[in-house]
């Protein structure tokens, strides 16, 4: 399947899907629903035994289209919607999905690692969220699925990015390998994993997913919440203007105007 945002190829029981959507592969509204319907639709599918995703460009994804939201902001329910979807198809689905991540992996994208089974990246990897400096919330369910409780919130409120080596030693990733043998990497996990029985990877998957800790889905709505309340407020607004107009967000004055002491 080929899709403006992403394509699909299948072969060998291994479904690839590449996200290809520049400058930043940051999806809009239409591309994270389509995206959920792809991945149930490989989920599905008797020929594919492993997914394996991965993006061309810059980066591997820096997660929601801001502008289109800055230009649509009745559109923030289905973009939440097609986030959800997509890392629920990921999460829930039973065959293992494999990430071959490079560059910045942001917001979505940690949605994306988070909901994963097995993660590769290159050197120059950069796993961030800078959700409360874009006046938004989410993702926190699932970085705290890559990483320990208190890295997580250190990284939620300052913003800062770890990079490939730090989330290595955090345990996060599998592997970290040179960008152009990362495909090959991931395709290579992927290979061993598809020669195995189906049905006992199914059921690997579907244990292994009923041992976590609380339920990943109903955590990640729980968070959505408070991103639909946070994008009622004046500061987010803010934070979305300035992101659009490439320029610092001003806190200093309240909703009526007036300047903040």
């Amino acid at each position: 399947m080929s899709h403006k945002q992403f394509r699909t190829e299948i072969a060998d029981g291994i479904a690839e899907l590449v996200i290809e959507n520049p400058p930043v592969n940051a999806l809009d509204s239409v591309g994270w629903r389509t995206l959920s319907q792809e991945i149930d639709a490989l989920q599905a599918n008797d020929d594919v035994r492993v997914l394996v995703m991965r993006a061309e460009g810059r980066g591997f994804c820096a997660g929601v289209d801001i502008k289109e939201l800055q230009r649509h902001p009745d559109r923030i329910p289905e973009v939440n919607a097609g986030n959800w979807e997509t890392f629920r198809a990921i999460h829930r689905g039973l065959k293992p999905v494999i990430v071959a991540a490079h560059g910045y992996i942001l917001g979505g994208g940690i949605g994306i690692c988070g909901s994963a089974d097995i993660i590769v990246c290159s050197p120059d990897a950069s796993f961030g969220v800078p959700e409360v400096d874009r006046g938004a919330l989410g993702a926190g369910a699932h970085l705290q699925r890559l990483f320990p409780v208190q890295k997580v919130r250190q990284m939620y409120f300052t913003g800062e990015p770890i990079d490939a080596a730090e989330a290595y030693r955090l345990g996060a990733v599998e592997k970290v390998v040179p960008r152009d043998v990362l495909r090959e990497t991931a395709l290579d996990i992927a290979k061993t994993i598809a020669a195995k029985s189906p049905v006992m990877i199914r059921l690997a998957k579907e244990a292994l997913n009923g041992i976590e800790d609380g339920d990943l889905e109903h955590k990640y709505r729980w968070e959505q919440g408070f991103t639909a309340q946070a994008y009622l407020t004046a500061e987010s607004q803010e934070a979305r203007d300035a992101f659009v107009d490439k320029r610092d967000a001003d806190f200093t004055t309240d909703t009526s105007g007036k300047t903040k002491t």
